[in-house]
């Protein structure tokens, strides 16, 4: 076992010292490569995080959203609606949720109004968003200026600046009394955006949203696991869509690895050459490409996975932000939680390690198989 170990150490000290021999192409090869890994493990850690952050934040929601539609549109639902619905076994709440979107021609943005039951009669008062708050540069105790349906100022003063840990979903939100929803809308006092429902078992779930579909004609439940699939779909979405945009770099170091596959160089091959003249055999030139592609392609593979968890989890990722988080003014500004799926992570390095090892072993044992000195001529 020790002759082992010490054959594999005086092999890989050797291969260092080889690739030191050649220092400015690997330097320029081990940052191309590093830079491709750290991309596309940017893009796999920040995914991944923002579904799981998503998924924590919509745990509390409810267990069905039921919509009226028009035309195959959202449209406003009557409350009326609730007693029936609350009268279905397994239902233990229904409760109205009033919310709509307000554009702000001033800077360009468009706000999530939602009617927060919390402030009850506290009319004047509402709850802003991080993303609110930065646009309009307003904190807690100021007073912004909203347009209603009138097209008359509404004065609403800052109660409360909601916590960072909510600027996934309630960056551009503004939360205020029901009064003061209905003057800026126009809201019709007996309806609502949408009706909330509570389920007792989650296994009755569908069966309760299928009883609803039948009672209330033009109506769309929307069941809390089909909310959890359509952020995943649209994180999935978008980072293959950043997949795409960074296909060229990929390819060109794909193109770059085959190029390595093709053959070695005349000096790789007039050093093999040599080391089949003075007694090494063609098991221990592998051995030695083995290690001289494994040392380039695991220290490619770990600088570019401790570059992307920096640049993810400690910087928020700003190569990617804008395109992944979705807002098209109010960006949410938050650090995610590290959140690293090894299963992926797995997958990475097969498709950035083995293949480029790989290519070091190939042509290196087409050369090995000849004899030494066919080898150093060419």
């Amino acid at each position: 076992m020790s002759h082992f170990i010490n054959r594999q150490r005086n092999v890989l000290d050797f291969a260092i010292s080889s690739l030191l021999r050649r220092r400015l192409k690997n330097i320029s090869l081990l940052l191309l490569y590093t830079l491709i890994v750290a991309l596309v493990a940017s893009l796999i850690f920040f995914v991944q995080s923002l579904k799981r952050e998503a998924a924590l934040l919509l745990k509390d929601a409810p267990d069905i959203v039921v919509q009226q539609l028009m035309a195959g549109r959202h449209d406003l639902i009557k409350t009326s609606n609730m007693e029936r619905i609350a009268a279905i076994r397994g239902v233990t709440e229904v409760a109205p949720r009033q919310w709509g979107y307000y554009f702000d021609p001033v800077f360009g943005a468009n706000y999530t109004v939602m009617v927060d039951t919390a402030l009850g009669y506290d009319s004047g008062n509402a709850i802003i968003g991080q993303g609110v708050a930065r646009n309009q540069r307003i904190a807690a105790g100021d007073i912004f200026t909203l347009r209603n349906a009138q097209n008359t100022p509404l004065l609403l003063n800052v109660k409360e600046v909601l916590p960072y840990e909510s600027e996934l979903l309630a960056s551009d939100m503004i939360l205020m009394a029901p009064r003061d929803f209905t003057l800026l809308f126009g809201f019709p006092e007996d309806a609502a955006t949408d009706l909330a429902v509570t389920v007792a078992n989650p296994r009755e779930t569908i069966t309760i949203a299928g009883k609803i579909a039948e009672m209330i004609p033009n109506s769309r439940p929307i069941l809390k696991s089909e909310i959890l699939r359509t952020y995943d779909s649209i994180f999935d979405w978008r980072g293959g869509l950043m997949v795409t945009i960074l296909l060229i770099s990929i390819l060109s170091f794909v193109i770059f690895a085959w190029d390595k596959a093709a053959g070695l160089s005349a000096e790789e091959k007039r050093e093999t050459g040599i080391l089949k003249s003075i007694g090494w055999e063609t098991s221990d030139i592998l051995l030695l490409k083995f290690w001289e592609g494994s040392a380039v392609s695991l220290s490619a593979f770990l600088l570019g996975v401790a570059a992307a968890y920096i640049h993810v989890f400690f910087f928020s990722a700003p190569l990617f932000a804008p395109v992944l988080k979705g807002w098209s003014v109010l960006y949410p500004a938050f650090r995610l939680k590290p959140h690293i799926d090894l299963y992926q992570l797995s997958t990475l390095f097969f498709l950035t390690v083995m293949p480029y090892t790989a290519a070091t072993i190939l042509p290196s044992w087409l050369t090995a198989t000849t004899d030494a000195d066919s080898a150093m001529r060419s």
